[in-house]
């Protein structure tokens, strides 16, 4: 366009791709629409133009999955709207399955999809053969079909969604480039270009793998990096079906798509080449990288044997074009923590085209409200640490990345590039302890210890690991004497001034203004009562406080503790993870072996449960806080850093006589589960509140001055019936042979899906395999109807019985952490 840019915007979006088209056009749908896209270049000429545009619907979870089912229908209905063709066709996708271990995949995933209300069919090579006839079905063990699944051409989709935006009033220009964002008191509040600047109220940045860049520039981390992404071209096939799904060989790395009667072969290989890590040409546009045929052949060969058509069919295209990805291979959406008003949509490891719609959706309804319409914590911006945008990290990581499409999804799957970013003071001992480590959020953590000549790695299945037995002795040692957990990696904040109290406390859905000294557990909920963190408090001083929270949502809580501090609030939070790592002694010999080693009491009367108390260890002054994740007596000890290693080796010293056995995170989920201690990201997120999650003991709902939340709260308390309510699951069979659950598994109550699993393990302390998850009835989730009901998990395509109850299998009634 060549008139002049407007002097101001409701929203300014960054970013002419699919995704920056999508925003505009969903803006306009809900009443935005003074809104302006800037291109740098022309529409879809970073990536979007070389996608390979397919339209897959099942995510990993239930709103992933409705999103993608949304863009579906909203590229079904695109062109009708306005009259710009998109190329949709709803030809379905098949996943072929080449091992036992990929078939599990997608049966678990098929049984995901019926829970998601997705139409899906499990098939057999036979079946898989009737509709691609033309593939080679040796070693096929059998498959997965989507029949809703389609594709469509990404630069006409682009290019509609910009005509419906243009409709309702927005404007678009192209060859306009971003030079700054402009920042003020900590607020997004304007753009500047070669043609002029505009202010606007809100700024996305919706620019693929200029995003890191860019967000840099104001202090805004966006971790990504372009990678060189492959596919090919044949030459036209006479006999290729013009109706061919999409089919998706991800053991051989492989997709296949119809195009015309020729056929497109891409890939996402184990080992991808990262691109543009020192920067990319300010002139970039619809560019394709040099050829790489021997990166690309091993591929090609296996293709050429999958579909023998290929093998006398000649390739008109050889492609490579970059594309962004993430370190967790999970897009980015929200509002930056750094800077109010500034919006992120971007890194969409290749799965742009089939998010665009729904990215769109979220991203418009966020901006209008000031919350997401749904849980999307797995995209959500405040998920990364800062030092995930460090160029050799990202650089590092995202060569797995790409792969990670295809790969097998394992349950505790670990990263394998980019490790040992962050270290605990602990970790040397472990390590020599035999410690096995995970990485969460850059941290190494022992995940389980080593013994009895197992090998210290993973050999990864949806069964029984190799760690099992491992992590059976940790929990038995746990019961009968004592375990230690490095927790470090937990996220800890102080919170001071004389107002710390007040702030706090209208955060905090329960009571934080107590006597020094007690912990309180507690949500911090959204106004509609959903729990946007699940913490404890501890009040040190009458002005002081420390707030711990885990790993994952250090970002996150820091940024809704922030945002909710007013401005003229004499308190200062800040974060101390990294100055005070945290051991945690548990087990019902917890507390001799601390008495002998600080000379402190530690008995019921002296020293209850939920108190928080400095004690001597050595040479050092710790504080030691009497609580517990795993269901047992015990105590987390917090450790100035320097004092940690000299504290570490007493407690060593000391733990023989009373059984001190290393213990690793799986242990710990595996008993928080036994206990059904809610995880946040699994088991709660900002969609369900306290009330639903049997977290109301929780709620101060008296208070003076109340709390975020407490209108929604109450509200939804007084209802005269509760038809959401989370529950615990055991499988009937506790053989040596019973499945496992994990997530998002379809719960049954007489042969009628009503709810899903959110997160299992296996519990050793009472040997069942265990769960938990949300049920629905409209007439009330209550102890008679589980009680009458005939219950069912269906974990790969097959249904098991079921023991449900509202109380934890391990322990009710909490006995044990009070002894």
């Amino acid at each position: 366009m060549s008139k002049p840019l407007p002097q101001r915007a409701d929203v300014v979006i960054i970013g002419g791709g699919i995704v920056g088209a999508s925003i505009a056009y969903h803006l306009g749908k809900i009443g935005i629409t003074n809104t302006v896209l800037l291109e740098r270049k022309q529409l879809t000429s970073g990536t979007t133009w070389h996608a390979a545009g397919l339209v897959g619907q099942l995510r990993a979870s239930r709103n992933l999955t409705e999103l993608a089912k949304y863009t579906t229908n909203l590229f079904e209905g695109l062109e009708k709207e306005t009259g710009q063709a998109t190329g949709f066709k709803q030809n379905g996708s098949i996943s072929i399955a080449l091992t036992n271990g990929r078939m599990e995949e997608l049966l678990r995933g098929a049984s995901m999809a019926k829970s998601f209300g997705l139409a899906v069919d499990v098939i057999s090579v036979g079946d898989i053969k009737e509709r691609v006839p033309h593939y080679n079905m040796d070693g096929v063990k059998g498959g997965v079909f989507l029949p809703k699944d389609g594709q469509v051409n990404p630069i006409d989709v682009t290019q509609a969604l910009a005509a419906g935006a243009r409709s309702r009033g927005g404007k678009v220009f192209e060859n306009t480039k971003v030079t700054r964002i402009i920042v003020d008191k900590g607020k997004a509040v304007g753009v500047e270009t070669p043609d002029g600047t505009i202010m606007a109220d809100r700024i996305v940045i919706a620019s693929g793998m200029w995003s890191r860049e860019l967000g840099r520039s104001i202090g805004v981390n966006i971790p990504l990096h372009a990678c060189e992404h492959f596919y090919i071209v044949s030459e036209p096939i006479a006999a290729l079906p013009r109706n061919m799904p999409v089919v998706r060989v991800p053991d051989e790395c492989t997709y296949y798509k119809e195009d015309a009667g020729k056929l497109m072969v891409g890939a996402f290989e184990p080992t991808a080449k990262p691109w543009g890590g020192g920067g990319i040409d300010d002139e970039h546009a619809f560019v394709t990288l040099p050829e790489d045929m021997d990166h690309f052949e091993p591929i090609l060969a296996n293709a050429i044997n999958r579909v023998p058509l290929l093998e006398t069919a000649g390739i008109q295209l050889f492609f490579n074009g970059p594309e962004s990805f993430t370190p967790d291979n999970r897009y980015y959406l929200g509002e930056a923590p750094e800077v109010k008003n500034c919006y992120v949509a971007t890194g969409f490891n290749s799965i742009g085209i089939q998010s665009s719609g729904g990215a769109g959706l979220v991203l418009s309804q966020w901006i209008k409200n000031g919350h997401p319409p749904m849980d999307v914590n797995g995209m959500d911006i405040r998920r990364i640490h800062p030092f995930q945008s460090v160029r050799e990290y990202v650089h590092d990581r995202v060569a797995e990345s790409l792969g990670l499409l295809y790969a097998m999804h394992w349950p505790y799957r670990q990263a394998e590039t980019a490790r040992g970013v962050r270290r605990s003071p602990f970790y040397e001992q472990t390590k020599k302890l035999g410690a096995v480590f995970g990485e969460v959020n850059g941290w190494e953590r022992p995940n389980w210890y080593s013994r009895d000549a197992i090998k210290p790695e993973y050999e990864y299945s949806y069964g029984r690991q190799n760690w099992f037995p491992c992590a059976e002795y940790e929990a038995k040692q746990l019961m009968t004497n004592c375990a230690f957990f490095d927790q470090s990696s937990f996220a800890k904040y102080l919170v001071e001034g004389r107002d710390a109290c007040k702030v706090l406390n209208a955060i905090s859905a329960n009571n934080v203004d107590v006597d020094s000294g007690r912990i309180v557990y507690t949500q911090w909920c959204n106004k509609r009562g959903g729990i946007e963190a699940d913490l404890t408090v501890t009040r040190l001083e009458e002005n002081r406080f420390m707030v711990v929270t885990g790993a994952v949502p250090q970002t996150r809580d820091m940024a809704w503790l922030k945002r909710h501090t007013p401005d003229d609030a004499h308190c200062v939070s800040t974060d101390i993870t990294s100055g005070l790592p945290m051991i945690a002694i548990m087990g019902p010999k917890s507390r001799a072996l601390l008495q002998k080693l600080s000379g402190a009491d530690l008995s019921n009367s002296a020293f209850p449960f939920g108190t928080s108390k400095e004690i001597e260890i050595g040479y050092a002054r710790v504080r030691a806080s009497r609580i517990t994740y795993v269901g047992e007596l015990g105590w987390e000890l917090y450790i100035p850093t320097e004092f940690a290693a000299h504290v570490f080796e007493r407690l060593q010293a000391a733990g023989a006589e009373f059984g001190l056995t290393p213990a690793g995170m799986h242990t710990m989920n595996n008993c928080r589960t036994e206990k059904a201690y809610r995880h946040w990201g699994h088991d709660i997120s900002d969609e369900e509140t306290p009330v639903e999650a049997g977290l109301g003991f929780a709620v101060a709902w008296d208070k003076t001055g109340g709390f975020i939340g407490r209108e929604a709260l109450l509200k939804q308390k007084t209802a005269p019936v509760q038809p959401k309510r989370m529950i615990c699951l055991a499988l009937v069979d506790n053989s040596a042979t019973a499945p496992m659950m994990y997530h998002e598994e379809p719960i049954y109550r007489d042969g009628i899906i009503v709810g899903s699993t959110t997160s299992g393990a296996w519990g050793h302390r009472v040997n069942l395999s265990l769960g938990m998850g949300y049920v629905k009835n409209d007439t009330g989730v209550m102890k008679d109807w589980l009680e009458s009901g005939n219950w069912e998990v269906e974990l790969a395509w097959k249904r098991y019985g079921a023991r449900v109850q509202l109380q934890s299998f391990y322990d009710p009634k909490g006995e044990r952490i009070k002894i």
